[in-house]
């Protein structure tokens, strides 16, 4: 190779070296500055087994979650059990959140992203209540703005942790469970009142009825019918099954006033199975009423009873301790639920046409 043509190649060899250092130099001035951050774990080192507490305050009131040893409880409502499921997925959650952007933040972008005193602050603690990780939740984030944005479930959610007052960070899950409201973490499962036997419905005026059976498959009696009252089966069959559907709204807090409790409308109702239910209905707080119950009695159990039978008590014992710890709180249950079986007495007989049938 001569010297000329060595000399050539050097040149050449420094020219694409220069070249890519600049290119590469472009790409990274093309990248955004949070690069090297997007995609990893927004809470570092939180781990599941770790969390005994979450603490979650907003304006308008604060919620504890606390691990018990017969469970998951809502410390605020006197430790009424929580929903072990949604607890577990919000945490779940919260240790999978990743950074999917991030964005220095100043204090007057706060109040736009809702990061003020509008956040919702979340904490997670361990068993000697030290706080594992903290977090404030603000405004959703939408891909493209909805027509309703309150409604809109959102794309992700801006949030921030309080240790780095000057980032805010997108994350792709709208974490919609991140609410103070005990009625977003309760099992909302009732007490059921199934098979009824005798149904006794007592206003506070002192009026009332009562409808009963002699069997499962049997006709309702309407108890002190008079001549020309004939019962509508259709009613009946409404007002005892409604309580086997029964749901709950919420769990009032012990301070509760206004609950129309001292003055109830009273359910007592037996059933095929051997269990009694006294039941308060009070007054209404919205679309839903103030209810107190008792259960009493144990599940009958037939000699040589068939398998299908066998199974229903089986049930019936599983539930029974839930109902009892139930009874001791005051319930939310919905209006729609009890509409049947608050019925008056003459909304349950049949019009004059269909009694002469």
């Amino acid at each position: 190779m001569s010297a000329r043509v060595a000399a050539i190649l050097v040149v050449l060899l420094v020219i694409l070296g220069g070249a890519a250092l600049l290119y590469q130099r472009d790409e990274r001035s093309r990248q955004p500055a949070n690069a090297g951050v997007l995609g990893q774990p927004l809470l570092k080192g939180l781990k599941a087994a770790d969390v005994a507490a979450i603490r979650i305050v907003q304006p308008d009131g604060a919620l504890t979650l606390r691990r018990t040893d017969a469970g998951w409880a809502l410390a605020e409502r006197d430790g009424f059990p929580a929903d072990a499921g949604k607890v577990r997925d919000f945490v779940i959650k919260a240790i999978s959140l990743k950074i999917g952007q991030s964005d220095a933040i100043g204090e007057k972008d706060r109040p736009r992203l809702n990061l003020d005193q509008g956040a919702t602050q979340v904490e997670f603690q361990g068993a000697d209540g030290k706080a594992l990780a903290k977090l404030l939740v603000g405004k959703k984030y939408f891909k493209q703005e909805p027509d309703n944005p309150q409604k809109a479930p959102g794309d992700g959610r801006f949030v921030m942790l309080p240790d780095r007052p000057g980032t805010v960070y997108v994350v792709a899950d709208p974490l919609t469970q991140a609410s103070a409201r005990s009625a977003d973490w309760i099992d909302r499962t009732a007490f059921q009142v199934e098979k009824v036997k005798t149904l006794e419905v007592r206003y506070a005026d002192g009026s009332g009825w009562r409808v009963e059976r002699a069997a499962d498959n049997a006709d309702w009696k309407l108890a002190g019918a008079k001549p020309g009252e004939k019962l509508e089966v259709t009613k009946a069959n409404a007002a005892t099954y409604s309580l086997g559907l029964l749901e709950l709204a919420d769990v009032a807090p012990k301070e509760a006033k206004d609950t129309g409790l001292d003055s109830p409308t009273l359910l007592n109702a037996t059933t095929l199975d051997g269990l009694d239910y006294a039941i308060k209905v009070g007054a209404l707080q919205g679309d839903n009423y103030y209810v107190t119950f008792q259960v009493s009695g144990e599940p009958q159990k037939d000699a040589g009873e068939d398998k299908e039978r066998a199974e229903r008590i089986k049930k019936l014992e599983e539930r029974l301790p839930r109902e009892k710890r139930l009874s001791g709180y005051v319930l939310l249950i919905p209006k729609s639920k009890l509409a049947d079986t608050l019925k008056k007495r003459d909304e349950l007989l049949a019009k004059p046409e269909e009694a002469k049938k």
